[in-house]
């Protein structure tokens, strides 16, 4: 999928998307932050987008739809009407202008490392056989199984789709630490509380 057309697809999933618990509860707080933060990365994708940085952009859409279909799978936020999209980067992802291949290089591995960091740095925190613990256990899994995934991609040298799976996965466990699914065991700086 074109770069763009990832943010497009993430914005307008964002402009549909509705938060299912009521407002002034908690969990109506929680999908609003996650709906937020969801949001802010699309915008930051879209900055990146329109000054050329086509490495953050891609970054930041697939962060911002980790985030949004976390939120989406926890029955926080719901697309009415319809089944969320596919991941934006199932398909073949944009290839980069050669320009950019260092700074796509770097990026990617720092990524990987980082992902790589979170899933080591979290803990399921509800109890282990209730409904908040068989999901923390999910998302966890998500989260390794799209380094695994991202690992993988930057094998073949498909290092566009390596960078959005590696930074999807990582907005999935950001939001489930973020909304307490998730405790952490170190490493605090990698994640957005």
């Amino acid at each position: 999928m074109l770069i763009a057309a990832c943010g497009e697809l993430l914005s307008r999933e964002l402009d549909a998307a509705a938060v299912t618990p009521p407002e002034g509860t908690p969990l109506g707080a929680l999908a609003g932050t996650v709906r937020d933060m969801a949001r802010a990365y699309a915008d930051d994708g879209f900055t990146f987008f329109a000054g050329g940085d086509l490495v953050n952009a891609l970054a930041a859409f697939s962060y911002g739809s980790g985030w949004l279909h976390f939120g989406l799978a926890y029955g926080l936020l719901v697309l009415p009407g319809k089944k969320p999209a596919a991941c934006p980067f199932a398909g073949h992802t944009q290839i980069l202008p050669p320009a950019l291949a260092a700074k796509l290089d770097e990026k990617t591995r720092r990524y990987a490392r980082l992902l790589d960091t979170a899933c080591a740095s979290v803990v399921p925190a509800p109890e282990p056989e209730t409904a908040g613990g068989m999901f923390a256990r999910r998302i966890i899994l998500i989260g390794a199984c799209y380094a695994q995934g991202g690992k993988y991609s930057l094998s073949t040298g498909a290092q566009e789709e390596a960078l959005a799976r590696f930074s999807y996965g990582h907005g999935w466990l950001d939001a489930g630490v973020r909304t307490g699914l998730l405790t952490l065991t170190g490493n605090r700086e990698i994640f957005t509380i």
